[in-house]
């Protein structure tokens, strides 16, 4: 029987290594259902529930998504998204309104808008970005996740792509795990930051909360965060200012947990709050100020690299002359898509 296996062994920044399970059909269970080894090899699930996974298209057998009958042949990878409720309710089809950047015959972008919740889990089954693709783009129910290769938290605004086929896919993946992806996000921090610096700090689960995340734990994951200082604030006289941060790995709350642990605190977060001035309470804004404003790629189909630029959304504009900014302060396109064609250049 093949046993579960950590990602570790395989590190990568296709959602969380911490969502799936990785097994390897032995050369042994040649012949055998997917359904029943699947059974065998994860005994602490119901055969139903396994079932129920893999007609949702959680289960994936060497990248793709197959059927319950399916027949191994052995030396399969096969991975094993575990959903805490029956697919039938977290992937359902739902006519939610997307900012869609651009979309073709292998890669949608969109610009998410806060408080949308990207793929169904714990506490949000329904209402997800995940469910709304399935009903603006119903074929990517043949797609592990609908597609989604990446995400952002519920909270945070901006740029994300989705595969359209598996083809796209297994490229958009390869890219995630090869660091060539680039994701930029505008921050909004507290403290006198520096002109500019990188966190290489590992990004694990706090021992002490097992719902927040960890800057610097012996159990977590390497991350890296590059930030520049693109404008300085202040609120109530407290300083603050507006960070660019370019993305080498992709951990889950990386921005505001490498942040926190410099002493920048992003405003409006309501989980990661260390050195957190006092008048804080009295700016009115209630998430983390933080949002993916450019995103670049190498087109799956045509290996051009493409580029898409987002301003933030409007409580991000109307937050700016409460703290000493305008929109004068904030990046233009022009020169951003100078600066990322000069670092293709010299990579």
């Amino acid at each position: 029987m093949a046993l579960p296996h950590t990602p570790d062994s395989n590190p990568n920044d296709y959602i969380d290594d911490e969502d799936f399970i990785t097994l390897e059909a032995p050369l042994e269970v040649s012949g055998e259902r997917l359904d029943k080894f699947l059974g065998a090899a994860l005994p602490d699930y119901s055969r139903n529930r396994l079932k129920a996974w893999v007609e949702a298209g959680a289960v994936t057998v060497d990248g793709k998504v197959t059927k319950v009958r399916h027949l191994l042949r052995g030396g399969e990878a096969i991975k094993v998204f575990p959903q805490e409720l029956p697919e039938q309710f977290a992937f359902t089809p739902e006519n939610i309104p997307l900012d869609i950047v651009y979309e073709d015959d292998s890669v949608i972008v969109i610009n998410k808008q806060a408080g949308l919740v990207v793929h169904p889990a714990a506490g949000n089954w329904t209402g997800t970005l995940l469910n709304g693709l399935l009903h603006r783009f119903p074929e990517l129910k043949l797609l592990p996740r609908a597609g989604i290769v990446h995400r952002l938290d519920k909270d945070t605004s901006g740029l994300m792509v989705v595969a359209r086929t598996d083809i796209a896919q297994i490229s958009l993946v390869r890219q995630l795990q090869e660091r060539t992806v680039g994701r930029r996000y505008l921050s909004w921090v507290w403290g006198d930051a520096p002109s500019q610096g990188k966190v290489l700090a590992t990004v694990g689960r706090d021992q002490r909360d097992r719902l927040k995340m960890a800057a610097g734990s012996s159990q977590g994951k390497p991350a890296a965060t590059l930030f520049r200082r693109i404008a300085k604030g202040a609120f109530s006289d407290s300083p603050l200012a507006l960070l660019e941060c370019r993305l080498e790995t992709g951990r889950t709350h990386q921005i505001r947990v490498h942040l926190e642990s410099l002493g920048f605190p992003l405003l409006g977060d309501p989980v990661y709050r260390k050195r957190t001035p006092g008048v804080a309470k009295s700016l009115p804004f209630e998430r983390q100020a933080l949002h993916a404003f450019a995103l670049s790629l190498r087109h799956p189909g045509t290996q051009e690299l493409m580029t898409w630029f987002r301003l933030p959304p409007q409580d991000l504009i109307d937050l700016l002359p409460l703290v000493g900014m305008s929109e004068a302060d904030l990046p233009k396109e022009d020169a951003l898509m100078a600066l990322i064609k000069n670092e293709q250049q010299n990579s």
